[in-house]
């Protein structure tokens, strides 16, 4: 029985949870946080394993920590199902990922300068770029009512872009602004 179809349990969902991640995997172009709105969905909409507050405070809280922007995987599968989520999401995600980039980069290295390597790493750029703005889009979501909210996004945006300000600040900003009740 599929979760969120009826009654599940934590054993019915850890094989969802993980072949979605693998799938999703596979379309982490630019990184896994460029996932986020497929994971969002799956995990939020379709199967209602976690609320969307939730959701947005595991990103959140895994992104906060030091390491690679992947944790975050592991903090939505282990919200999911404990710490065999966290395994099964992971696993999910690394696999197919680890494996191809392995096949592909020594390929491709071989290759780099050919036309069509480079018309393929050029034609990545926007696809990336997309799939990070609609990530960024997703966590905003529970607080575009707010114009504060609205101000520290714009300010935090303009900062990344014209300074190189290290992003924790902006991130202090927002954790004080939420802390305050500002957002």
């Amino acid at each position: 029985m599929a979760p969120g179809a009826g009654s599940w349990s934590v054993i019915d969902t850890l094989p969802w949870l993980f072949l979605h991640c693998l799938t999703l995997s596979l379309l982490a172009i630019g990184g896994a946080v460029a996932t986020v709105p497929e994971l969002h969905r799956h995990v939020v909409i379709e199967h209602g394993w976690l609320s969307d507050a939730d959701f947005t405070g595991s990103v959140a809280l895994a992104q906060a920590a030091p390491g690679p922007n992947l944790l975050f995987v592991a903090v939505v599968g282990y919200n999911v199902a404990g710490l065999a989520g966290a395994l099964a999401a992971m696993s999910g995600m690394l696999l197919p990922s680890t494996a191809l980039t392995l096949v592909v980069s020594r390929w491709g290295s071989r290759r780099r300068d050919t036309r069509g390597v480079r018309a393929f790493v050029a034609g990545l750029a926007p696809v990336t770029l997309g799939l990070v703005l609609a990530t960024g889009w997703l966590l905003a979501q529970p607080t575009l009512q707010q114009p504060a909210a609205w101000a520290l996004v714009l300010g935090t945006v303009l900062l990344a872009w014209r300074t190189r300000l290290n992003p924790l600040w902006p991130i202090a900003a927002g954790a004080l602004a939420g802390a305050l009740g500002w957002v």
